[in-house]
This record gives C-alpha cells, structure tokens and sequence, in this order.
C-alpha cells in the first residue's frame, strides 16, 4: 500500500464513517418489518403469506444483486455505486412511506433492496483499498458491529416510534437520511488514495475469467459446507427475526408490544456481540469448527424452545433470546471459512457466493411461512390483523426451525483451516 499523506489517513477514517453509517441503515432497512408487522397488516389488511412476501422482496433483489456488486465496485467504483444507492434507496424508502396499496409497497421495499444492496461489497472494497491488509479483518468486524445497530434499532426503537409518529413518517425519514448519506459519499468518498474528482477509475476485466473463477467456487466441494451453514443458520434468522418475532411473542406469549420489540432488539444486540466474540474466540484458538459446531448446535436448541411455544419467566425469556442472538453470529465464520478453502484472490467471490444462500433462503422462506401459517387461520381478526393459534404458528415456524437444525447438523462437514488459506494443500492432496 502507498504511503498516505496525513489528509488522506483523515479522509479514509471520515469516508469509513460515512460508509459504516449507510451500513447502519442498510441493517435497519433488513429488519424493520419485524417492528412493524402488526401495523403493516393493519394498513394493507393482507395475509401472512403476502406480508410474508412483502418482507421479502428485499432479500430477493439482496440475493441477486451479490455479485453484480462485486463487479461494479471494481468498474464504477465504491463512490458511484454507494451514491446511486443511496438515491435508489431513498427513494424506495419514501415510496413504501407513501404507499396506498400493498403493491406500491411492494416496489418501494424492492427499490430499497436494491439501493443497500451495494454497501456492504463497497464497504469491504473501501477497506482493503485505503487500509493496511493487517487491520483488515478487524475494521471489517468493527463495522459490522457498528452495522448491527441498524438492526437493534429496528426492534424496540422502531415500535416506539411507529406508534408515536406512525410507521410511515419514520420511513419518510429514512429516506431523507439516505439521500443526505447518498450526498455525502459523492463528496467525501473517494475509489483509492490517487482518485480525483471526475477521473475514471473503474478497473477492466475479462468476463471470461471472471465467470470462470465464479464457477471454481461453486464446483469446490469444500465450498458448500460453509455455504449450506450459513444458508441454515443464517435463512433461520432472516426469516423469523425480519418479520415473525414480535407477532408470534404478542400473539402466543401473550406480551405487550413494547415487550416482545424488546426480546427482538436483545436478539440483534446479542447477534451484534456474537459477532466479534465467536470471531475472537475462534481466531484466538485458531480454530473455526468446534466454535461452529458449538454455536449452530445452541441455536438449533433455542429454536425447539420457541417452537415448543412453552412460557417461561421474563428474566428466562429474555436470557433465551440473548443466547439466541449470540449463537445465531455463529454463521459469521461461515465467510471466513469459505475463502480460507479457495485461492486468495477469490476471496471476495467465495464470500459473495456463501452469502447468497443466507439471502435466497430468506426469499423463500419468508412468504412460505405466511403461507403455511394461513392454512391454519382460522378467521379471527384484531384491528385490521390476522390473529394465529400456536397451531398455526407451530407449522410457520416448524418451516423456519428445520432450516436452523439442518444448518447445524451441515457444521459438522465444515472444513478445518486452522484460519489459515489451505486450499493449496488440499489441491495436492
């Protein structure tokens, strides 16, 4: 790397702030349904299956748009596509604000899937472009704790806020917000320490190699274990912490709002904790699948407790939901993983790859839930919202549940790396 001038180490540290902010609201953005799923389906008088959907939306133009995004920060570069994001998703997220039928809202949720898709492949870029290779995993990890804050804040924060000002003025906001952050990429972002305003700097590649290199992940069969983990554990989360939680603990524990938005945003901070404790621990044993291994197994207990539908004390409940959140970070290695089983400089496309599956699963499986849980509906409604017995919710769930299992029971063909690049040694064996 270059030697940095004291105004570029000052530009770097503000543009990463700037970026890790958008990441902020890209997490808030993943979950907000979660906070606001009873007033979505009072508003939209809709069923499971099509809020369900809904939720989704977000997660289908996510899954897509994984690999594009690596192409584009290498061609455009991280500021163009960080400040047409930001465009992109402000506007989806005025447009789901104002939306008068489930269909406006359905293009306003895509357009912001759309527009946060970018940040995270940009962010990584931004990273390893401006800084050390040495602190890279740690800045990386950094920001995604700082990037889960989006996520908390879609809990008990969103609720409150929803019922003080209406969900639809908190969207309105948000979407001002990413506008302003969309400005402040264009103006403070730059693509490497040489860039200058209005100079290309999009680097060529050849299409051949690139798609050649993609299929090379995808046919290393030390690839999918990884894949397949984060794609349980990780689907599992999606789909039930970005939309189910808060209406099945109200409808089923029989919790305040107020109270089951609390348990979600305990989730998320357990999550946000997990990520850089399992992380540490694992690099600190140098060891990556006994860590797995011990928290997909967690999880996967977890999960049978919330499909048991049992009750148990707020002080048990919330603990519950705390060691959810940090055996759900578990899938966090997954990506570490993955590139430690293929050559280095695909890095960046073995984690594109294994975080699609995350997001495809969540796709599917949001809508599939609402469905399940419709045909056992039995037609009972409360201001405006479908109201589903633990039957129906048990069937919802189970679909969820067998995905977290099925995640746990794949960490046991994780391969070991010792958290080192091995994947010349396995090509000579």
């Amino acid at each position: 790397m270059q030697h940095l001038t004291e105004e570029q180490r000052r530009r770097r540290w503000l543009a990463l702030g700037i970026v890790a902010l958008a990441y902020v609201l890209s997490f808030f953005q993943r979950f907000a349904p979660a906070g606001i799923a009873q007033d979505l389906a009072a508003s939209f008088q809709t069923s499971a299956a099509s809020l369900g959907v809904l939720a989704a939306t977000y997660f289908y133009i996510y899954t897509v748009m994984q690999i594009p995004t690596g192409m584009l920060a290498d061609t455009l570069g991280p500021r163009r596509i960080l400040m047409l994001g930001g465009l992109i998703g402000g506007a989806g997220s005025f447009m789901f604000g104002m939306a008068t039928s489930l269909d406006m809202a359905l293009v306003g949720r895509t357009m912001v899937g759309l527009g946060v898709s970018v940040v995270f492949i940009a962010m990584l870029k931004l990273i390893a472009v401006w800084f050390e290779e040495s602190r890279f995993a740690t800045l990386v990890g950094v920001c995604m704790l700082i990037g889960n804050l989006g996520s908390v804040l879609a809990g008990a924060p969103l609720s409150a806020l929803a019922q003080a000002a209406g969900w639809r003025g908190v969207f309105t906001a948000v979407g001002i917000l990413s506008i302003v952050l969309s400005g402040l990429c264009w103006l403070i972002v730059r693509d490497r320490p040489d860039a200058e305003p209005g100079k290309p700097t999009g680097i060529k590649f050849d299409r051949a190699v690139l798609f050649g290199s993609l299929l090379s992940v995808i046919r290393n069969r030390d690839t999918w274990p990884a894949i397949l983990v984060n794609t349980g554990t990780c689907g599992a989360f999606f789909t039930f912490a970005g939309l189910w939680t808060v209406p099945y603990l109200m409808q089923v524990h029989g919790m305040e709002r107020s109270t089951a938005a609390s348990h979600l945003s305990l989730w998320f901070g357990g999550f946000a904790v997990g990520c850089l404790l399992l992380g540490t621990i694992s690099d600190r044993l140098r060891r990556r699948k006994p860590v797995i291994i011990a928290a997909t197994h967690i999880y996967a207990g977890v999960w049978l407790w919330l499909l048991s539908g049992v009750g148990l004390p707020p002080i048990m409940s919330y603990s519950m939901f705390a060691l959810l959140g940090v055996s759900t970070a578990g899938f966090s290695l997954t990506w570490a993983c993955a590139k430690e089983v293929n050559p280095p400089l695909l890095s960046g496309m073995s984690t594109s790859v294994t975080n699609m599956g995350s997001f495809l699963a969540a796709a599917l499986l949001q809508p599939l839930v609402g469905w399940v849980m419709d045909q056992g509906w039995h037609g009972e409604m409360l201001n405006g919202a479908r109201i589903y017995d633990l039957a129906a919710w048990r069937g919802g769930l189970l679909v969820a549940c067998s995905c977290a299992v099925a995640g746990a029971l794949c960490s046991w063909w994780i391969i070991e790396t010792r958290c080192r690049n091995i994947w010349a040694e396995r090509q000579q064996a």
